[in-house]
């Protein structure tokens, strides 16, 4: 019997974050920046001989078994996972277990959610021989993780789990275009030399700072016009940095672009995330930014490399805690093997 297996990166937003939320981007079109990197999602299929399907999330710590021909309940409990295997799982007979994990916590701002959908799906196409291209895996995340299952969020996680790499991507209403940036390795190196990534301790319920920010815009508040436009605006400029390999200018303008972010909602900077990006800047950081809606979650940080250990031990006095990474450049990978 054959043994399917996926994975799909984990991504960091350098800037247009809530340009890709709709409806601005079916209003004024949406541009984001971003990149993943070498933290996962990752998924394990096992066919059966009966018609049982198992399923287990060890980020959850839930498991869920039913037979195929029972209706799907809807309860609270892996509901993402059962929407996908409701909209993939075909009508050819039998069962499978189903074993999903990821490197970060649901609501960490690295795009958990979304990358662990694309993962899951990327399983679902090969175990049934579903000719799907890569644009059509994250439009399908996307359906079933913002339309169907409702959870509130943006465009960009489907797109960046799937293509990988740097990618600058525009967002209309009706359609997506992903551009995949050739950054010179020399700028990665240099990028993962001085960048770090910080984790709050504080997993954020995202949905709310959305909504808020949706309102917001809808409502033609003033500082959220001006700050997702802004968005726009520093996302080609920061593009522009990397394919030239300005890279500390590509740190001022990360700064530049998180005190426009601020603006598109209240809530995206807990007095937490202020004090520690306080911190940040007064030992050695050029700029950061909260990676995902805001809230806690992880932040990024550019650093001068010579003081980057002293931002670091700054953090972790904080309470935080700090880690390198490099960057990833594929996305969603799936394969087979034997099941011994």
């Amino acid at each position: 019997m054959t043994l399917y297996r996926a994975k799909a990166p984990l991504r960091v937003s350098f800037a247009g974050g809530g340009t890709d939320v709709p409806p601005f981007p079916e209003q004024e079109g949406g541009l984001v920046l971003n990149a993943t990197f070498n933290r996962y999602a990752y998924g394990t299929l096992r066919p059966r001989a009966d018609d049982h399907i198992r399923i287990d999330s060890a980020d959850l710590g839930l498991a869920e078994d039913y037979r195929r021909e029972e209706p799907l309940l809807f309860d609270g409990r892996l509901d993402l996972v059962k929407a996908a295997i409701r909209r993939l799982e075909g009508d050819e007979p039998g069962g499978f277990d189903l074993f999903l994990r990821t490197n970060a916590p649901p609501g960490s701002g690295l795009g958990s959610s979304s990358t662990l959908m694309v993962t899951l799906i990327g399983l679902l196409k090969d175990y049934r021989s579903l000719p799907l291209t890569d644009y059509e895996i994250a439009h399908l995340s996307y359906v079933i993780e913002r339309r169907e299952a409702g959870i509130k969020g943006g465009l960009q996680d489907q797109y960046a789990a799937t293509f990988g790499g740097f990618n600058f991507i525009e967002f209309e209403a009706d359609r997506v275009l992903v551009n995949p940036l050739r950054i010179p390795r020399a700028t990665i190196n240099e990028l993962e030399h001085n960048m770090l990534l910080c984790y709050t301790g504080a997993t954020r319920r995202s949905d709310h700072i959305i909504e808020d920010q949706t309102a917001r815009f809808e409502g033609r508040d003033e500082d959220t016009l001006y700050g997702l436009r802004r968005q726009k605006d520093f996302a080609v400029e920061m593009k522009n940095a990397l394919l030239r390999g300005r890279t500390d200018a590509f740190g001022d303008l990360l700064h530049q672009a998180w005190e426009a972010k601020k603006k598109l909602s209240p809530r995206i900077a807990t007095p937490f995330i202020e004090e520690a990006y306080e911190a940040a800047k007064q030992h050695g950081a050029l700029g950061g930014k909260v990676t995902g809606a805001g809230g806690g979650g992880f932040m990024l940080f550019y650093c001068v490399f010579e003081r980057k250990h002293e931002v670091a031990d700054a953090l972790a006095r904080l309470g935080a805690t700090v880690t390198e990474f490099a960057f990833e450049p594929n996305g969603l990978e799936t394969w087979t093997i034997p099941d011994s």
